[in-house]
């Protein structure tokens, strides 16, 4: 896809600085250097549920991330002159320290990237490990496991993907030395950092991570208590970990002693040992790919291809709802109306059907009539909308649909649950712009902590990735499921990183995304619609309440919809109930002034920008 800036920038010149002595690189690397980190002045956020977002306006570049420390990480890079890319593996670096939860070198990413011409896609999925089946996740009988015996387990820990990825984007867009990149995560690490209420809130709810040898001492005092709010927290492991990785690459991750710890820590798991192994770690290639650009009335949505079941998700569920009657009043006083959300959810219902039955891994699995955008087609959603009426389809009442002819009848892949996450929406001052959503699965991921062999205390988190995958490799009628465990093979993710464009002249619209595990679609999706169909700034958007379903019961923020809301949905046959959806939405808007930017009430992220 080719499109024209929004527009004009200017190039910044680098200022030489001495980031390298703070990093303790190299003479050779310590010559001419572009950046070198302040430590900010930043208290922990209130520890309320939800905080008021102000919505932040700049001039000449944004970054926003679910963090104040990450975001403050990448606004320094991007003051030094360094471009989206770099900003990004700056907020990431610091996410890993600070949001342990959530994300980390220890997990996979996707990365959305817009140059001023091209949009790329960057895939750091994690893989399945080489000596995996579709028979990972089943017990003596034949049975599968309970979800957290799985996920707190050797057994779910993919070959993570993050750091090669980034190194990839960075080799092909990155203006800074990729080394200074990690002086804000390093000098965190070892100086400390105060623990933030939503770490503080994550530990105090966790229970698996305590039994981890390296995680319950690192992260609990001798009680059993969780760290508490504002305690200066160093990781001295994982800050000699990025030191490596700063001076010798994605390698230093994926060989050498880290890569013997990771896989150490896999397969001498104490309940389910693992079988990732270092040849798994040093064979891992990150990916280039094309990224699927939609056409949505006045837009150009462009998000991931599979093995994301996320763009295609989302635009099916905007595309579906393009081709029901307009409801007269969609929202009102900051509440969407019972008659929009009704198609909503029933859009959704259809999406996640066709979700369940086709989508994983295309080196594994054929793209539907041999191309994923024929599920996107115009003619097919119109027949799939066709099937809302005004009473609901009920749970599971949507049925998968035939978009294109298939070469093998796949099964329908089971409900079980996903978690986690977090994102990054970032544009530079050239006009770059980057929508990466970053996760390791659940919160702390299998709760394995890792030291990378230091003997240091800290480290990072494994994934728990793995449990992306169905549990079971064939359906009741003996059918395989797309998405089922093999070896190689990449799971299938709901994650929605997302760049639009104005469909006439090209120029960038937005970024945004969010966590949410799958439902980070109806997130993502609702967004889209409160800040290009409906007109909203991107705070107001990402301040609506939530309501989704993955095609069963129908789960609406707790406390934002009135009573009658709730009771006109259950009217239609909707089975109807409230719990607390925590979203992580990140947005940033171009304006005619600049960027207008929203971070999620629900989280601690910020917005910041010149």
């Amino acid at each position: 896809m080719t499109v024209s800036p929004a527009v004009p920038f200017r190039r910044r010149l680098l200022v030489p600085l001495t980031a390298a002595l703070m990093l303790g690189l190299p003479l050779a690397a310590q010559a001419e250097v572009a950046f070198q980190y302040d430590i900010p002045a930043i208290a922990p956020e209130v520890s309320s549920g939800s905080e008021e977002k102000p919505g932040w306006a700049t001039e000449r570049f944004a970054v926003a991330a679910a963090n104040p420390l990450a975001t403050d990480a990448g606004y320094q890079v991007l003051k030094a002159g360094g471009s989206a890319i770099d900003a990004a593996i700056a907020v990431q670096m610091v996410l890993t320290l600070v949001e342990p939860q959530s994300s980390g070198i220890g997990g996979g990413a996707f990365l959305m990237h817009y140059d001023g011409e091209e949009v790329t896609a960057f895939d750091g999925r994690e893989t399945a490990p080489s000596a995996v089946d579709g028979e990972l996740f089943l017990d003596e009988e034949g049975e599968p496991l309970a979800f957290m015996d799985a996920a707190a387990s050797g057994l779910s820990v993919g070959v993570p993907g993050t750091v090669r990825m980034l190194e990839m984007a960075h080799e092909a867009h990155g203006r800074l030395p990729w080394a200074e990149l990690f002086g804000p995560a390093i000098t965190l690490a070892e100086q400390g950092f105060a623990v933030s209420p939503r770490l503080h809130a994550s530990l105090a709810g966790e229970e698996r991570l305590r039994d981890d040898p390296l995680g319950g001492t690192f992260y609990y005092d001798e009680e059993g208590q969780p760290l508490a709010e504002g305690h200066q927290l160093k990781n001295p492991a994982l800050g000699a970990i990025l030191r490596q990785i700063a001076e010798q690459g994605s390698s230093a991750l994926h060989t050498g002693d880290i890569a013997k710890d990771l896989a150490f820590r896999v397969q001498e798991h104490h309940q389910r040992p693992g079988a990732l192994s270092v040849e798994d770690l040093a064979g891992y290639a990150a990916r280039q790919r094309d990224p699927i650009c939609t056409d949505w009335k006045f837009w150009r949505v462009c998000g991931f291809p599979p093995p994301s079941s996320g763009h295609l998700t989302v635009m099916q569920i905007l595309g579906i709802l393009h081709a029901l009657p307009d409801v007269e009043e969609p929202v009102a006083d900051g509440i969407p109306s019972e008659a929009w959300l009704h198609g909503f959810l029933e859009a959704a219902r259809l999406a996640f059907a066709d979700r369940g039955r086709y989508i994983a891994d295309p080196d594994f699995v054929e793209a539907p009539g041999g191309d994923w955008s024929v599920m996107l087609d115009p003619d097919y959603l119109a027949l799939r909308a066709d099937l809302v009426g005004e009473e609901s389809l009920g749970s599971g009442g949507a049925q998968a649909g035939n978009p294109g002819a298939l070469a093998t009848a796949w099964g329908q892949h089971p409900d079980q649950p996903e978690y986690g996450t977090s994102h990054i929406s970032i544009i530079d001052e050239e006009g770059n712009a980057i929508a990466m959503t970053t996760t390791i699965e659940s919160a702390f991921g299998s709760r394995i902590l890792a030291d990378g062999g230091t003997g240091l205390p800290g480290g990072y988190l494994l994934n728990n990735e793995l449990t992306d995958f169905s549990f079971t490799p064939e359906d009741e009628a003996g059918n395989p499921i797309a998405n089922r465990v093999e070896a190689g093979k990449r799971p299938r993710s709901s994650m929605s990183p997302t760049l639009v464009f104005d469909r006439d002249s090209g120029d960038l619209v937005a970024s945004l995304g969010s966590p949410g595990g799958a439902a980070i679609i109806h997130y993502t999706a609702k967004a889209l619609v409160a800040m290009l169909d409906w007109g909203l700034d991107a705070q107001e958007a990402l301040d609506l309440p939530h309501a989704i379903t993955l095609g069963g019961p129908v789960f609406l923020e707790e406390g934002r919809f009135p009573a009658a809301t709730l009771e006109a949905l259950a009217a239609r046959g909707h089975e109807v109930s409230e719990r607390e959806l925590v979203s992580g939405l990140q947005a940033l808007q171009v304006t005619e002034e600049g960027f207008f930017g929203g971070a999620d009430p629900r989280r601690e992220g910020v917005v910041m920008g010149e």
